[in-house]
Formats: structure tokens, sequence, C-alpha cells
């Protein structure tokens, strides 16, 4: 995943919506969502039945959404290639790769060397994200070289560069504090060059707000680019307050799928679910942040 000579200086606002706020869609989960829908069927799940469900967002949600979240895995090339994203909408191609490790289903997270960034460059991608495990008791070196690489490979290629920490137990086990792990994170990897910090909302949403909001300054303090929270392990219901509530302390939008679409799953008539509430749920969230980050 090599990207030789000099490209002009990314700009992170071709993700954002004219309020400058960021809204932004997420559909690159991939054995995490398989793993939604199968607590819906007895059935295994195929890999057509989720790239149909990620083809279908990409095509109700997109036209309320400033960019959108794919992966190489399921939907990247369908995506492109069936024209499913709005116009209007940036595409941002996950360069991430995620192997089963520790009894997780994303247990390890490398660079995807398989992700041409040239190639989805000129296939319309203006960004790329990386997921990046935090944990308490594993070092910091190969973490934050990971980032650089991938900072340097996107400069090098003219795609914003995305980068998506995230808060892990410790490998040797015992107590841990999840969001002391989402602070050490962001000052970790907040300040070395990625153009977008993707965030987790402290106590996940449902702590006091005050506390919440203390958390989210303490993220602002310590990412030096824009940031904006991600919706896993948020209730559908809480993620509009605690996306106001992050961008009141700093943050610049969401890019989340869950809170989106993750009720659609399961469903009867899923698009109709994805037309109807799904949409209307990205609709509130792109007025949030309208509100939030253009005051």
């Amino acid at each position: 995943m090599t990207s030789p000579g000099v490209a002009p200086t990314p700009d992170p606002s071709v993700l954002a919506r004219p309020s400058g706020g960021y809204a932004m869609l997420a559909i690159d989960q991939r054995e995490a969502m398989r793993a939604m829908f199968a607590r819906h069927q007895a059935e295994p799940v195929s890999d057509e039945q989720v790239t149909a469900f990620k083809l279908a967002a990409a095509r109700i949600l997109t036209p309320y959404a400033s960019a959108v979240l794919v992966d190489r895995q399921f939907a990247w090339d369908r995506v492109v290639a069936e024209s499913a994203v709005a116009p209007g909408c940036a595409l941002i191609a996950a360069a991430d790769e995620f192997r089963p490790a520790h009894g997780e289903l994303v247990g390890e997270v490398s660079i995807d060397r398989a992700v041409d960034p040239q190639r989805v460059k000129q296939q319309g991608a203006k960004a790329l994200k990386l997921l990046v495990l935090y944990r308490p008791d594993t070092p910091a070196k190969p973490r934050i070289e990971m980032v650089e690489e991938f900072v340097d490979i996107c400069r090098s290629t003219g795609l914003v560069s995305i980068i998506e920490p995230v808060s892990r137990a410790p490998l040797g086990g015992g107590d841990w504090d999840w969001d002391a792990g989402v602070l050490a994170a962001a000052e970790e990897l907040g300040d070395r060059g990625a153009d977008l910090y993707k965030a987790e909302v402290p106590c996940h949403g449902q702590g006091e707000p005050d506390e919440i909001r203390r958390r989210c300054a303490a993220i602002s303090e310590a990412v030096s680019s824009p940031w904006v929270v991600l919706s896993s392990g948020v209730p559908e219901d809480v993620f509009p307050t605690a996306v106001e509530l992050a961008c009141a302390e700093g943050a610049s939008g969401f890019l989340a799928g869950r809170a989106v679409w993750a009720s659609c799953i399961g469903a009867a008539d899923v698009e109709r679910e994805l037309a109807e509430a799904a949409t209307a749920r990205l609709q509130r969230l792109c007025d949030i942040v309208d509100s939030a980050v253009g005051r």
C-alpha cells in the first residue's frame, strides 16, 4: 500500500456539510454486521446478504449524509460500480484489516495492504479511515508507528486521513476503566498528524451530561485536528443528545452507523425501514450538527 509522489495537502472539509459540521454515515462494519443479522435468523448469514444491506443503506441514506465510509471486504467495488452514493456525499474507504483475536471479532487491526490508495482515489474516494485498538497494557510504539505510516500514505496520495482509536480491555485481564482508555487514546494519538479524529462517546453517552461534556472537552484538548464521535455502544435514542453534548465541547459532528440503521436489520421490509425510520434519524442528527457547529 504505497503511494509515491507528492499530492496537495488534503482538506477534511471536503467531508463536511455547508455548515462546517460533519454528518457522516458508516457502513464499513464487517463481521460485526454479520453478527447483527445472525441475531435475527437461524440460517447462516451470507456475504451477499451483508452486501445487499450496505448497498441499500448507501442508496437510501447518502442523500442526507455529508460522507459515507465503505469497506473493501463487502461493498466498496459494488458501491462504486453501481453508483450507489448520492452526488454531494463524499466517499471514504476503510483502509484497515480486521482479524479476530483475544475472544473479540475485531481483536487485531493493521493497515489493509489490499487497499490501493491511488485506485480508490481514482474511484472517487476523498479519505481513508484506520481503526486503532488502544489497550492500556500494550506498548504505544506500534500504534503510533501505524498511525504515522497511515497519515504519510494519505498525504502522499492527497487523501484525508481519519483515525478511529477505540478503548479495549487489557490483554492481561483485570479491572480497567474504559473511559480512561478513550482519553488516553486521544492523548497518545490525537496529535500524530491525522486530518480527522473519530472518538467514542464518553460514558457511552449515558452518564451525567456535565460529566460527558467534561470528558469531551478533554478530548478536544488532546486532539489537534477536528474530531467527531462514533455511535457504537451508544443507544440509538441517546445518540442525538450525545452528539449535541460532544459538539458543545468542541466536536465537529459524527461518523456513525449503528445509531442510524442498526434497528432496521431484521425488519420485515428493510428498505422501507431505511427510507423512513433511518432517514428520519439521520436527518435529525444532521440538524443537530448544523445547529451546534454553525453557532
